[in-house]
């Protein structure tokens, strides 16, 4: 596929991530408006509850965007997402006889701002990047013992906190907790000492399911797709995940990129899944190319501060794609619900240079990270600003996700303090 042209002429650069191939979702407000659903177009955004109230929307007998967001749309299902991806690349398209009708409807992306664009209903964050497991497998246990043996057979992860997933640009605060240094007896309540990042994608559930699903159903629930920084207190998380696992480590701060790229966006980068030494059970295995090609990168900005690049790869890394995360999610009978949120787990690489975490980067703060600016890093410092960047290239044309960032605060001086 080529790029498709839009009379919103800055949609149609090769290098901009909202051409109209793309028409990500998103909730923005203005000066002059309440948050309210939008669809990126270049430079500009729709606004989705004027142009529904106007009737250049029209998918069926119940208003879908008078709420500020996308959960609605998501309850009616594939056909619909379908219409309404149609209905806007129709009125879009260079060429459209209601471009004079639309043209009102559009907001400049620079009046805006943006806002968390769907409700998470639940969050489970996965561990299903081979390279960034076997790293970290490594650290802790060597090479020889570095994945667990059911690593091989089923996607691995746990019930994270809806509560604290968050929209890019908001402030990640430095959490306290219970740290146990291993020159010390006991623990002792501090600030967070080893915060990292991690580098992953986000897949949001737009179908509801109770019970089993199989991979194909899995896939076909997927709505649409998020950059996500899982954000991690390294030193937190080496004293309580035994045995159950990550928790408060984990529960701070999640964040999400702006826009939902949908599915049918990123249909002609799907790619196949990687060879395994296993065959999966059959209720896993891949029903056809499941991942997708995505470049992605990080980037760490120091306080006043220029930014560097730390880290680049692409989803394709994935062992697991999210359609089997979510077919495992539900072989318990697990109920899933619109709104969803399912993390991919750490995207990394082979190569360092494609590790997306800094705890390997660093392996685990034994090789400090050097910055373009001559600062280093084991792991993060107080007014550090991370942002995670990703798009889909095609011919003569780019499907992004917009910036997911975040800057670290200090700790709160008293966390009790009332």
């Amino acid at each position: 596929m080529t790029l498709l042209k839009s009379w919103v002429s800055s949609a149609n650069s090769a290098d901009h991530p909202f051409p109209l191939n793309n028409l990500p979702y998103g909730v923005f407000s203005t000066a002059d408006t309440d948050p309210r659903c939008g669809v990126a177009i270049g430079e500009m955004i729709l606004d989705m509850q004027a142009a529904e109230h106007s009737g250049l929307i029209d998918l069926g007998d119940v208003a879908l965007f008078d709420v500020p967001f996308w959960n609605d749309l998501m309850e009616e299902g594939p056909a619909v997402w379908g219409a309404l991806r149609e209905r806007l690349t129709a009125l879009l398209a260079e060429g459209s006889a209601e471009q004079s009708k639309v043209e009102p409807l559009l907001v400049p992306m620079g009046q805006a701002a943006l806002h968390m664009p769907f409700m998470v209903s639940e969050y489970t964050d996965f561990y299903a990047g081979r390279n960034h497991a076997f790293n970290v497998g490594t650290m802790f246990r060597g090479p020889e013992n570095a994945l667990p043996p059911n690593w091989l057979h089923i996607p691995i992860g746990y019930n994270g906190r809806a509560s604290s997933v968050v929209v890019s640009g908001t402030d990640i605060r430095r959490p306290w907790g219970q740290l146990k240094s291993p020159d010390h007896d006991l623990p002792a309540f501090l600030p967070c000492r080893r915060f990292d990042l991690e580098l992953e994608m986000g897949a949001i559930v737009g179908v509801a399911s109770d019970g089993p699903i199989t991979v194909k159903e899995a896939d076909d629930a997927i709505f649409g797709y998020v950059l996500l920084n899982d954000w991690s207190a390294r030193d937190i998380q080496a004293w309580e995940y035994q045995p159950l696992g990550p928790f408060q480590a984990k529960a701070t701060a999640t964040s999400i990129s702006p826009w939902i790229v949908t599915k049918l966006a990123l249909e002609p980068f799907r790619t196949d899944t990687p060879e395994r030494e296993f065959e999966l059970l059959d209720h896993l295995k891949d029903c056809g190319p499941m991942l997708y090609d995505i470049d992605l990168s990080v980037s760490l900005a120091p306080e006043g501060k220029d930014a560097t690049t730390i880290a680049r790869t692409n989803f394709d890394q994935m062992y697991y794609s999210s359609a089997q995360q979510l077919a495992h999610h539900t072989t318990s009978g697990c109920p899933m619900n619109v709104g969803d949120l399912l993390g991919s787990g750490t995207i990394s690489g082979p190569a360092k240079s494609e590790r997306g975490s800094l705890l390997e980067l660093s392996w685990g703060g034994k090789e400090p990270l050097t910055l373009d600016t001559g600062d280093e890093r084991s792991f993060l410092l107080d007014g550090d600003t991370l942002t995670l960047s990703g798009h889909a290239q095609g011919d003569g044309y780019r499907i992004g996700f917009g910036a997911c960032s975040g800057k670290i605060l200090a700790a709160l001086a008293d966390p009790y303090a009332r």
